[in-house]
């Protein structure tokens, strides 16, 4: 791990950079460093632990009245303030010097990337309500316009904390720890700006189009969070002044290396200082960056839908021109300028964003992948799990076999997806005796394994059928792509239901065995999807439980057919069954408490935003139940109020791997109901949805899962912990304790796995 940063002399150094670039004759040019507008001192490193990050709050906790009852307002946090404290807590990683200091990069780009997709979904879907005039109140007592308001300061605020935390921080001490100088343009050596120049001329400059804007020239069409240079030119002779837009070609070149060493200039810069070219016989005035984000927001009325791949086909080609929501630009854009864009592209002052230095902080991506093993996590392989190391098809142990032994947990990526769930599909596909295949796909991979087996199942003969969901938000292109190619392959595919989306996790194996058609299924709480199983968490298990098979069956039978009034003995689905029986699980457990003073609730989760259920825990705190919650993301449920929750306690973990997995425990005075779940506890999860939840039954792995939640409860590492106004304050070891990291200890319980060591409590 990399060393603390002494981050005492950032200040001084960025000065002197700042006052570089001002006295530079090229001043009136782009430059990417400047001074913040509020930066808070330096701290020096932690010697101890007992310092605890705070990070600004967004949610807005007000006090409860004292005759208030369950269903008041004041008892429910703002899902969107919420969200975004959520990314308070990733942009705290990025200054967090126990991280190696790569990986705060990487944190950083994702707290970035967080607030693009902010702006496009929620940003987009409030400003939609607003021009539709909807007055409809969050639950707790917002419209969209409030919202709004509340959420662009925070936002303004988030974007200064973003910019500062690199260029004051990241940027000084990746050069001074890594020799990785990120610099401007100003900075470089004369043979660098030739070199820079070379770069210029052989890699841009052909591909660059520059569009004036004039009574014959309109203004041009800016696609979403493309990069722009605005353009200020001057006519030498008749002294008129032509505004002209430059696109940037970040995708293909985000940064461009000079020199001998590892030093990187924002290709923008190589750009704007390179212009005297692009557009000769002109002087140019000024350069400023700017950058557009428009709403992701889908308007779909799929009831009247002929072809609903059509209409999401058509919805995500009108996206390309949807509504602006938001206005980036380099702080010394000239006013006239701004005024300009503003006026062009129908936006008000409270869309506009000013921002301190380089504008594009997602292409830190690229420098936190840098091969520097100093500064980065050391690498992690991915266990096989232990079952599936013996396979041997001649011997009889192939892995239907293995399955019909007892159910299989899995937990990626501490376990690995490609050994487990990947090869469980690759083998179905190439067994002779395996007569059928469904599968459920949300998100995938660009180059999908599971898909490029599952049409070889089909061009095998067997029966293939896979429901896409191509409304999956962001996905709908990707997705599209992948329907069009199963349908070529012989695949039958649906793509969704109307009025749902289905996020479920499944897939259904039918292999002709000895005694007829026999049923192994996967159910899990995470996508198919190899790349992201890496990264997030999830768990899944593999069973040949001829009930859950027959549910299996039922569940794809109204997923691909006219089938929606399907019973299941074992699988809970929603939105037919899922928030009841949760309801139901809550309620036994304070009857439970009541005669036994145990009761005791263990859920994770990504996000907790349901009224139903969160009033429900509510009433079970009020009993008396013990309810802790892991809710990685935005919660509307306020822990520690007096009288209703006093006896909840929330937790979220941040750490190297993104907790995905979704796992719900009920004590049941010793005889636990535990299942996982492909849903949150989210009102679009259990109302808007096909979802589905699986009773664990196997007790090794319900051991596993009670063990898992166990040691997420204790971590004081990754965790974050909410109290009753909805501050989080990290958590921290007591003196003399131990460090309890969640994701060190599953992965170093995993090595001992492999390492073929006994002992292990669950097999963990």
């Amino acid at each position: 791990m990399a060393s603390s940063p002494n981050t005492n002399t950032s200040v001084e150094e960025n000065k002197a950079q700042v006052d570089r670039v001002n006295s530079s004759a090229d001043q009136n040019r782009l430059a990417v460093v400047h001074l913040p507008v509020a930066l808070p001192k330096p701290v020096p490193a932690r010697k101890t632990a007992s310092d605890v990050a705070r990070v600004p709050v967004a949610v807005r906790a007000r006090k409860v009245p004292v005759n208030a009852q369950i269903g008041h307002e004041t008892l429910y946090f703002n899902r969107e303030l919420s969200w975004l404290d959520f990314n308070w807590r990733v942009l705290a990683q990025a200054k967090d010097e126990r991280w190696p200091l790569l990986e705060r990069i990487k944190f950083l780009a994702i707290a970035h990337s967080n607030i693009d997709e902010f702006f496009r979904k929620r940003i987009g879907g409030l400003d939609s309500q607003v021009a539709a005039n909807v007055g409809v109140r969050t639950p707790d007592g917002r419209t969209a316009e409030e919202q709004l308001a509340l959420i662009r300061p925070v936002i303004q605020e988030m974007t200064r904390y973003l910019h500062d935390t690199w260029e004051k921080i990241l940027k000084p001490t990746l050069r001074k720890k890594a020799r990785v100088d990120i610099c401007s343009y100003t900075d470089l050596t004369p043979t660098e700006r030739k070199e820079a120049h070379a770069f210029f001329e052989a890699n841009l400059f052909p591909i660059l189009t520059p569009l004036g804007v004039d009574p014959g020239h309109p203004f041009p069409f800016l696609s979403n969070l493309s990069l722009s240079l605005a353009v200020v030119l001057r006519h030498p002779i008749r002294g008129t002044e032509h505004f002209a837009r430059l696109k940037v070609p970040t995708q293909r070149h985000p940064w461009v290396k000079v020199g001998k060493r590892q030093r990187y200039v924002p290709v923008e810069q190589v750009i704007a200082h390179n212009l005297d070219e692009t557009f000769r016989g002109m002087e140019v005035v000024s350069v400023s960056a700017f950058r557009v984000t428009r709403s992701a927001d889908l308007s779909l009325n799929e009831d009247e839908a002929d072809d609903l791949l059509e209409m999401v086909s058509e919805e995500v080609r009108k996206r390309r021109f949807a509504k602006i929501v938001r206005l980036e630009v380099d702080h010394t854009m000239p006013p006239h300028v701004l005024g300009m864009l503003k006026e062009e592209l129908d936006l008000t002052d409270e869309d506009v964003y000013q921002v301190r230095g380089m504008m594009e902080l997602n292409r830190c991506f690229m420098i936190a992948g840098l091969n520097l093993p100093d500064h980065q996590f050391y690498a992690w392989n991915s266990i096989t799990p232990i079952r599936l190391l013996d396979l041997d098809p001649e011997e009889g142990r192939d892995i239907f076999s293995i399955i019909r032994e007892r159910d299989l947990m899995l937990h990626h990526p501490y376990e690995s997806f490609a050994m487990s769930t990947q090869k469980f599909i690759e083998i179905a596909a190439a067994d002779p005796q395996v007569v059928a295949i469904k599968q459920t796909l949300y998100r995938t991979s660009e180059q999908s394994p599971i898909v490029k087996a599952l049409m070889q199942a089909a061009e095998k003969g067997k029966e293939v059928a896979v429901l896409i969901e191509v409304k999956a938000s962001l996905d709908e292109e990707r997705n599209i792509a992948w329907a069009n190619m199963m349908s070529r392959h012989g695949i039958h595919v649906t793509y969704g239901l109307v009025g749902l989306k289905t996020h479920a996790k499944v897939i259904l194996v039918l292999r002709q065995e000895e005694k007829g058609l026999r049923t192994y299924c996967h159910l899990g709480t995470g996508n198919y999807n190899p790349s992201t199983a890496k990264i997030y968490t999830d768990v899944g298990i593999l069973t040949a439980d001829r009930e859950i098979g027959k549910d299996a069956v039922n569940l794809f039978h109204y997923l691909t057919g006219f089938a929606p009034e399907q019973h299941y003995k074992k699988l809970i689905v929603a939105p037919k069954d899922l928030r009841k029986r949760f309801l139901e699980l809550i309620e036994a457990e304070m009857l439970s408490h009541k005669r036994h003073k145990n009761g005791l609730i263990m859920a994770k989760m990504n996000a907790l935003d349901d009224i139903v259920v969160i009033n429900k825990l509510y009433e079970a705190s009020k009993a008396g139940v013990k309810i802790e919650l892991i809710v990685r993301g935005h919660c509307r449920l306020r822990p520690g109020l007096k009288g209703f929750s006093e006896n909840i306690r929330v937790i979220s973990i941040i750490g190297r791997f993104l907790e995905h997995s979704r796992i719900y425990y009920f004590h049941n005075n010793g005889v636990p109901n535990l299942t996982i779940s492909s849903a949150d506890w989210q009102r679009r999860n259990l109302e808007d949805r096909v979802e589905v939840a699986t009773p664990v039954e196997d007790e090794e792995i319900r051991d596993r899962l009670i063990r898992i939640l166990k040691i997420a409860l204790a971590d004081n590492r990754l965790s974050w912990e909410m109290n009753e106004n909805g501050q989080y304050l990290q958590k921290k070891p007591k003196i003399g304790e131990n460090t309890c990291s969640f994701h060190e200890e599953l992965m170093r319980r995993a090595e001992i796995r492999k390492k073929g060591h006994t002992g292990m409590p669950w097999d963990l």
